[in-house]
């Protein structure tokens, strides 16, 4: 029997439910993140009703998805302070049920301002939920169980975007798009209740939460939230408005991003731990997980568009073709899972790059007249390229991180790659309203360039991939297993 007099603590309910108890752990961060998932993909195929609805153009309906990547970029640093302050099982209730409100209200709402603010809403709880994951298998798991349970961590992830498009075409061909904000309700609810009953109050490692346990650096996230909404406010002027101003912002961002990098290394407790780039095969996976990020989520909203606006599909039938890319993704996931346990990771993570830019590549030669198998095939092999990176990616940046880093190292690398994301749905939507316009007359050249610059982006991604070199097995702390 524990001594632990607290029935809530890690040591007293692993000892409750035996063995397996990690695996329950897992369930419940897995079916919160796949809501969080969920909420992030789902909206892309509502985009064009809510366009004619609320009249919008691309550069505003873009912030519908750029909005909620904002937020969850920026509340992602947060979770190493939130777990050590409020531990994981207060931590991660609070963030589902604040999805399941924004997913409530933003449903009701007849506004499309209050839309847009539950939009954020749901991105700050998914920034909080998303790092989770990867800090529990670390500490959980032991080093041969890690890449097993990444990729079955995975395959429920991936679930979530690929039930996503097609359900979320049905319900919008059925229902309008307000239908799509309440599906995360029901994985929130399941998740709460799972959370209640198998996550502890404790933090990582097992640590006692309370308000002297943490202290949450709030100049670094002023600072980096400035940045942040300089970056992708001036990436919108430098096209849609004043040039000047948006050379401005940009101008401010890098200003910031200096003054924010100064401040980390003088601090006692920095929102980011610039220690972490120190390790090289961690600062490369940096790099591959931002271009990663902005051609993953640049895609994600670029090609629903294009299948309803280029190819003049109905968004049933858009959501039908990246189905089997979908179940193609979960059965790839699990595999490359047990092969980030044998193979070098950088092999891993660079083979899955060139198969996603590969994709992207293909889509340029789809036409009105193109078959929709070929078009589900090309699809198909972006996906197997992205279940070959997401389990190889988190796991060999942070392996040979010490214990004291893993937290850190988790928000910090979901950071970039969200980060990545944000600007690359920014991106997409800013190039894509800017090659229609140049070309009216022909728009599917202008959803092929989008095409292109994604493509090329994510390639570049390799040359730092290939750098991705963590220490041997045998080099590791014999730390592996330590409690979540």
């Amino acid at each position: 029997m524990t001594d632990d007099p607290n029935p809530h603590s890690r040591a007293a309910l692993a000892e409750r439910f035996g063995p397996n108890y990690r695996w329950f752990v897992l369930l419940t961060v897995m079916i919160g993140t796949m809501a969080a998932i969920m909420a992030s993909t789902i909206i892309n195929v509502a985009v064009p009703d809510m366009s004619r609805v609320f009249t919008l153009g691309q550069e505003r309906a873009q912030w519908l998805s750029a909005g909620f990547m904002a937020a969850m970029t920026l509340s992602m640093l947060t979770t190493p302070f939130l777990l050590e302050r409020f531990g994981y099982r207060h931590t991660y209730l609070g963030a589902v049920l604040l999805l399941m409100v924004g997913g409530i209200a933003g449903g009701l709402s007849h506004w499309f301002d209050l839309v847009l603010a539950m939009r954020v809403a749901e991105g700050l709880a998914a920034g909080v939920l998303q790092p989770i994951p990867a800090i529990i298998i670390l500490r959980a798991f032991e080093r041969h169980e890690q890449g097993k349970a990444m990729g079955i961590f995975g395959v429920g992830v991936v679930l979530a975007p690929a039930l996503g498009p097609s359900v979320g075409g049905v319900l919008v061909e059925w229902y309008g798009w307000r239908s799509i904000f309440f599906v995360v309700v029901p994985f929130c609810a399941v998740a709460a209740l799972l959370a209640r009953r198998f996550l502890p109050v404790g933090g990582p490692g097992g640590t006692v939460v309370g308000p002297g346990a943490a202290r949450l650096d709030k100049t670094g996230l002023a600072m980096v939230s400035v940045a942040v909404l300089s970056l992708l406010n001036g990436m919108v002027w430098l096209h849609g408005g004043s040039p000047a101003i948006g050379v401005a912002l940009l101008a401010l961002c890098a200003a910031t991003v200096a003054v924010f990098i100064r401040h980390q290394r003088r601090t006692a407790k920095p929102l980011m731990a610039l220690a972490l780039f120190g390790h090289e095969t961690f600062s490369m996976g940096a790099v591959v997980a931002f271009i990663y990020g902005m051609g993953l989520f640049g895609s994600t909203y670029l090609v629903p568009v294009f299948m309803q606006l280029g190819l003049h599909l109905p968004p049933s039938q858009a959501g039908a073709v990246l189905f089997p890319a979908g179940v193609m993704l979960a059965i790839t996931i699990p595999l490359a899972g047990r092969l980030a346990d044998r193979l070098p990771v950088a092999r891993i993570v660079s083979t899955g790059l060139v198969l996603l830019a590969g994709s992207f590549f293909a889509m340029m030669s789809v036409s009105l007249t193109t078959a929709l198998l070929l078009i589900t095939a090309w699809a198909i092999l972006g996906r197997i390229g992205l279940g070959l990176i997401l389990p190889s990616l988190n796991l060999g940046a942070m392996r040979g991180l010490p214990d004291a880093l893993i937290s850190h190292g988790s928000s910090t690398i979901n950071f970039m790659r969200q980060l990545g994301g944000a600007v690359g749905v920014s991106l997409v939507g800013i190039v894509l309203e800017w090659r229609l316009q140049a070309q009216p007359a022909t728009p599917l050249r202008a959803f092929h360039e989008t095409f292109l610059l994604i493509g090329g982006v994510t390639a570049l991604a390799v040359l730092a991939a290939w750098r991705m070199k963590p220490p041997e097995p045998a080099a590791q702390p014999a730390s592996a297993s330590v409690s979540s």
